[in-house]
């Protein structure tokens, strides 16, 4: 892991992409520092990453999940703090660089380049820093823009990281692995903040008001948050943390093309993003693009986006324009929410190179691959789902919206309604959602959905979205739609869950019958692609957690009331007669 070369250690790990604090890491580290003290050439000591890109990444998530109960998880934390605070008492000066991403346990010195952040993103994943940072920080940089660093993860630059105390010295690049003497401290910050802290009432103060800063933004949802404010918990074993935790994997999941290299290389310009050029060569290359009327110059083209209205008989006949004069390498992707990709393709002269990354199977794999490809360039989240009406995302969205056109329809008026789904965790009120989506656009997908899945795909009466006046005349219009509500099934937490139920039965719907090919693709398009509450992981983590007989039970009770709206999926009953079927490991 180390060698010792007085005057500086350096640090190195058996990870083969990032450093992260695993308990061999710990182990290694231990023997390492007793090393260094022990030998009494070495006056002090530099620890450094022979990873390209990474000091240290936080600790190993793997490791986490690999605990069965709140006392491993808790012996690991004491592990990590015993660990740093030997480096902490050492009788000999130990400076840290980083170069690069770092957490909160390896701060010290950084780096100028712009690529070096630094921060504390276990919140993301439903953790605190288990290792001593909510401890360390405040002392460093204050408890306000401690609790700011925690609570949201937000990345630090070097150069912000300076001026608030994160680190106390800036290293040049070039003398990134050279011996770095001694670090400036600055003890007047340190001492007149602890005078200030000393006083309860100003740290009461500080706490209430991040409280309220934290309830409004968390809504209650996401304990890791307060369980930072107030003290260490169990954070590690709360299905919260798992659910951030299995997203994060789905990421990593979905950020690599798993259909190989194109044949054709993509190249998108990424330069100006990381300012490798100045604004006006950017806006000199901007310069070449132009709008036109006609298609020439297309037969130049690797890939045609598609852009028109939702209409097959105008998709077609850009198909077929197009076509004429692309040359036979190149990749027509269609831009469609309902319709499916096999029936555009039908006027298509090549439909192996024709998708919207979802494949029917005709989609050859390299032309899967080149469009992968495009949105990785693009810093996307990449999921590959196959042919049908709504694919996924429209899919599952459909019947939410669907039930919360019915809703408004039994009197739950639209701000009620925002309040019911942004409290169980998405980030946008489903009315709001509408709005945003388009209400004429929603009716229009409706219609094709319902003529797609028959009375399933039931709700509301959508012809209450097509009237334009519906932000001004509310009320009128909801009052000539309106049904009467079965008080059986209408309390708020019905409400919530008849929404969320017909999502989640659809998004297990498209595993059973292929559309999805696996529910890892599946918790992350709904999440980050619709705004599934991160908090519950997706459809199916959601589905593992709370249970699949539960939600069996409450669909039966709603199927009795609505009908086959509500009737679960051969696969969630599979999954509700037998416990022990989980879709996530």
């Amino acid at each position: 892991m180390a060698a010792v070369r007085a005057p500086w250690c350096a640090l190195r790990s058996g990870v083969p992409e990032v450093n992260t604090l695993s308990v061999q890491m710990q182990k290694e580290m231990s023997e390492v520092m007793e090393e260094v003290w022990a030998n009494k050439d070495v006056e002090s000591a530099v620890l450094i990453s022979s990873k390209p890109g990474c000091f240290i990444a936080g600790a190993d998530i793997n490791m986490i999940q690999a605990c069965t109960n709140i006392e491993e998880v808790t012996l690991l934390s004491q592990e990590g703090q015993k660990m740093f605070e030997k480096i902490e008492k050492s009788p000999k000066p130990i400076v840290r660089p980083s170069t690069v991403p770092a957490s909160a346990e390896g701060l010290r010195i950084a780096t100028k380049s712009k690529k070096t952040v630094l921060g504390t993103p276990e919140v993301m994943l439903g953790l605190l820093p288990g290792a001593g940072g909510t401890q360390r920080l405040p002392k460093m940089v204050g408890l306000p823009s401690a609790f700011d660093m925690m609570l949201t993860g937000r990345n630090i630059r070097a150069d912000k990281a300076k001026k608030m105390g994160l680190v106390h010295q800036l290293s040049p690049e070039e003398r990134t692995v050279e011996y770095l003497e001694e670090v400036a401290i600055e003890c007047a910050r340190g001492i007149v903040q602890d005078y200030i802290m000393s006083y309860p009432m100003v740290r009461n103060q500080i706490y209430k008001t991040v409280h309220s800063k934290v309830m409004k933004q968390s809504k209650g949802l996401y304990p890791a948050p307060l369980k930072i404010i107030d003290n260490f918990g169990q954070l590690a074993r709360t299905t919260e943390s798992q659910a951030l935790i299995g997203l994060y994997h789905g990421q990593v999941i979905c950020k690599k093309n798993r259909f190989g290299t194109p044949q054709r290389p993509v190249k998108l310009d990424t330069k100006t993003k990381k300012r490798n050029i100045t604004s006006f060569e950017r806006d000199a290359t901007m310069s070449n693009l132009t709008g036109q009327l006609d298609y020439s110059g297309f037969e130049k083209a690797d890939m045609v986006i598609e852009a028109v209205f939702e209409d097959i008989n105008i998709k077609h006949k850009v198909l077929k324009e197009v076509e004429a004069v692309i040359s036979p390498h190149c990749i027509y992707a269609s831009n469609t929410s309902a319709l499916p990709i096999k029936d555009i393709a039908a006027a298509s002269k090549r439909p192996d190179k024709l998708l919207e990354i979802i494949t029917t199977d005709k989609t050859s794999k390299d032309t899967t691959a080149s469009a992968v490809a495009v949105g990785l360039k693009q810093g996307k989240v990449i999921i590959v789902v196959g042919d049908g009406p709504g694919f996924y995302t429209t899919r599952c969205l459909g019947p939410m919206l669907g039930e919360a056109v019915r809703v408004l329809q039994e009197g739950v008026g639209p701000k009620k309604l925002d309040q019911l789904t942004t409290s169980f965790g998405f980030p946008v009120g489903t009315a709001t959602l509408a709005d945003e989506v388009g209400i004429d656009v929603a009716a229009h997908v409706a219609e094709d959905l319902g003529k797609a899945f028959g009375s399933r795909f039931g709700g509301g009466n959508v012809e209450g979205l097509k009237t334009k006046e519906v932000n001004t005349e509310i009320d009128e219009i909801m009052e000539k739609y309106r049904l009467t509500p079965n008080p059986a099934v209408s309390s708020d937490s019905d409400v919530q869950y008849r929404l969320v139920s017909r999502f989640v039965n659809e998004a297990v719907m498209c595993l059973q019958e292929g559309i999805l090919s696996s529910p890892v693709e599946g918790d992350i398009g709904a999440v980050f692609g619709l705004g599934f509450p991160p908090c519950l992981g997706g459809p199916f983590r959601f589905v593992d957690t709370f249970g699949a007989d539960k939600l069996v039970e409450k669909m039966r009770r709603y199927e009795a009331v609505y009908g086959n709206h509500f009737t679960p999926c051969q696969l969630l009953l599979d999954h509700a007669k037998d416990s022990s079927k989980k879709f996530h490991k």
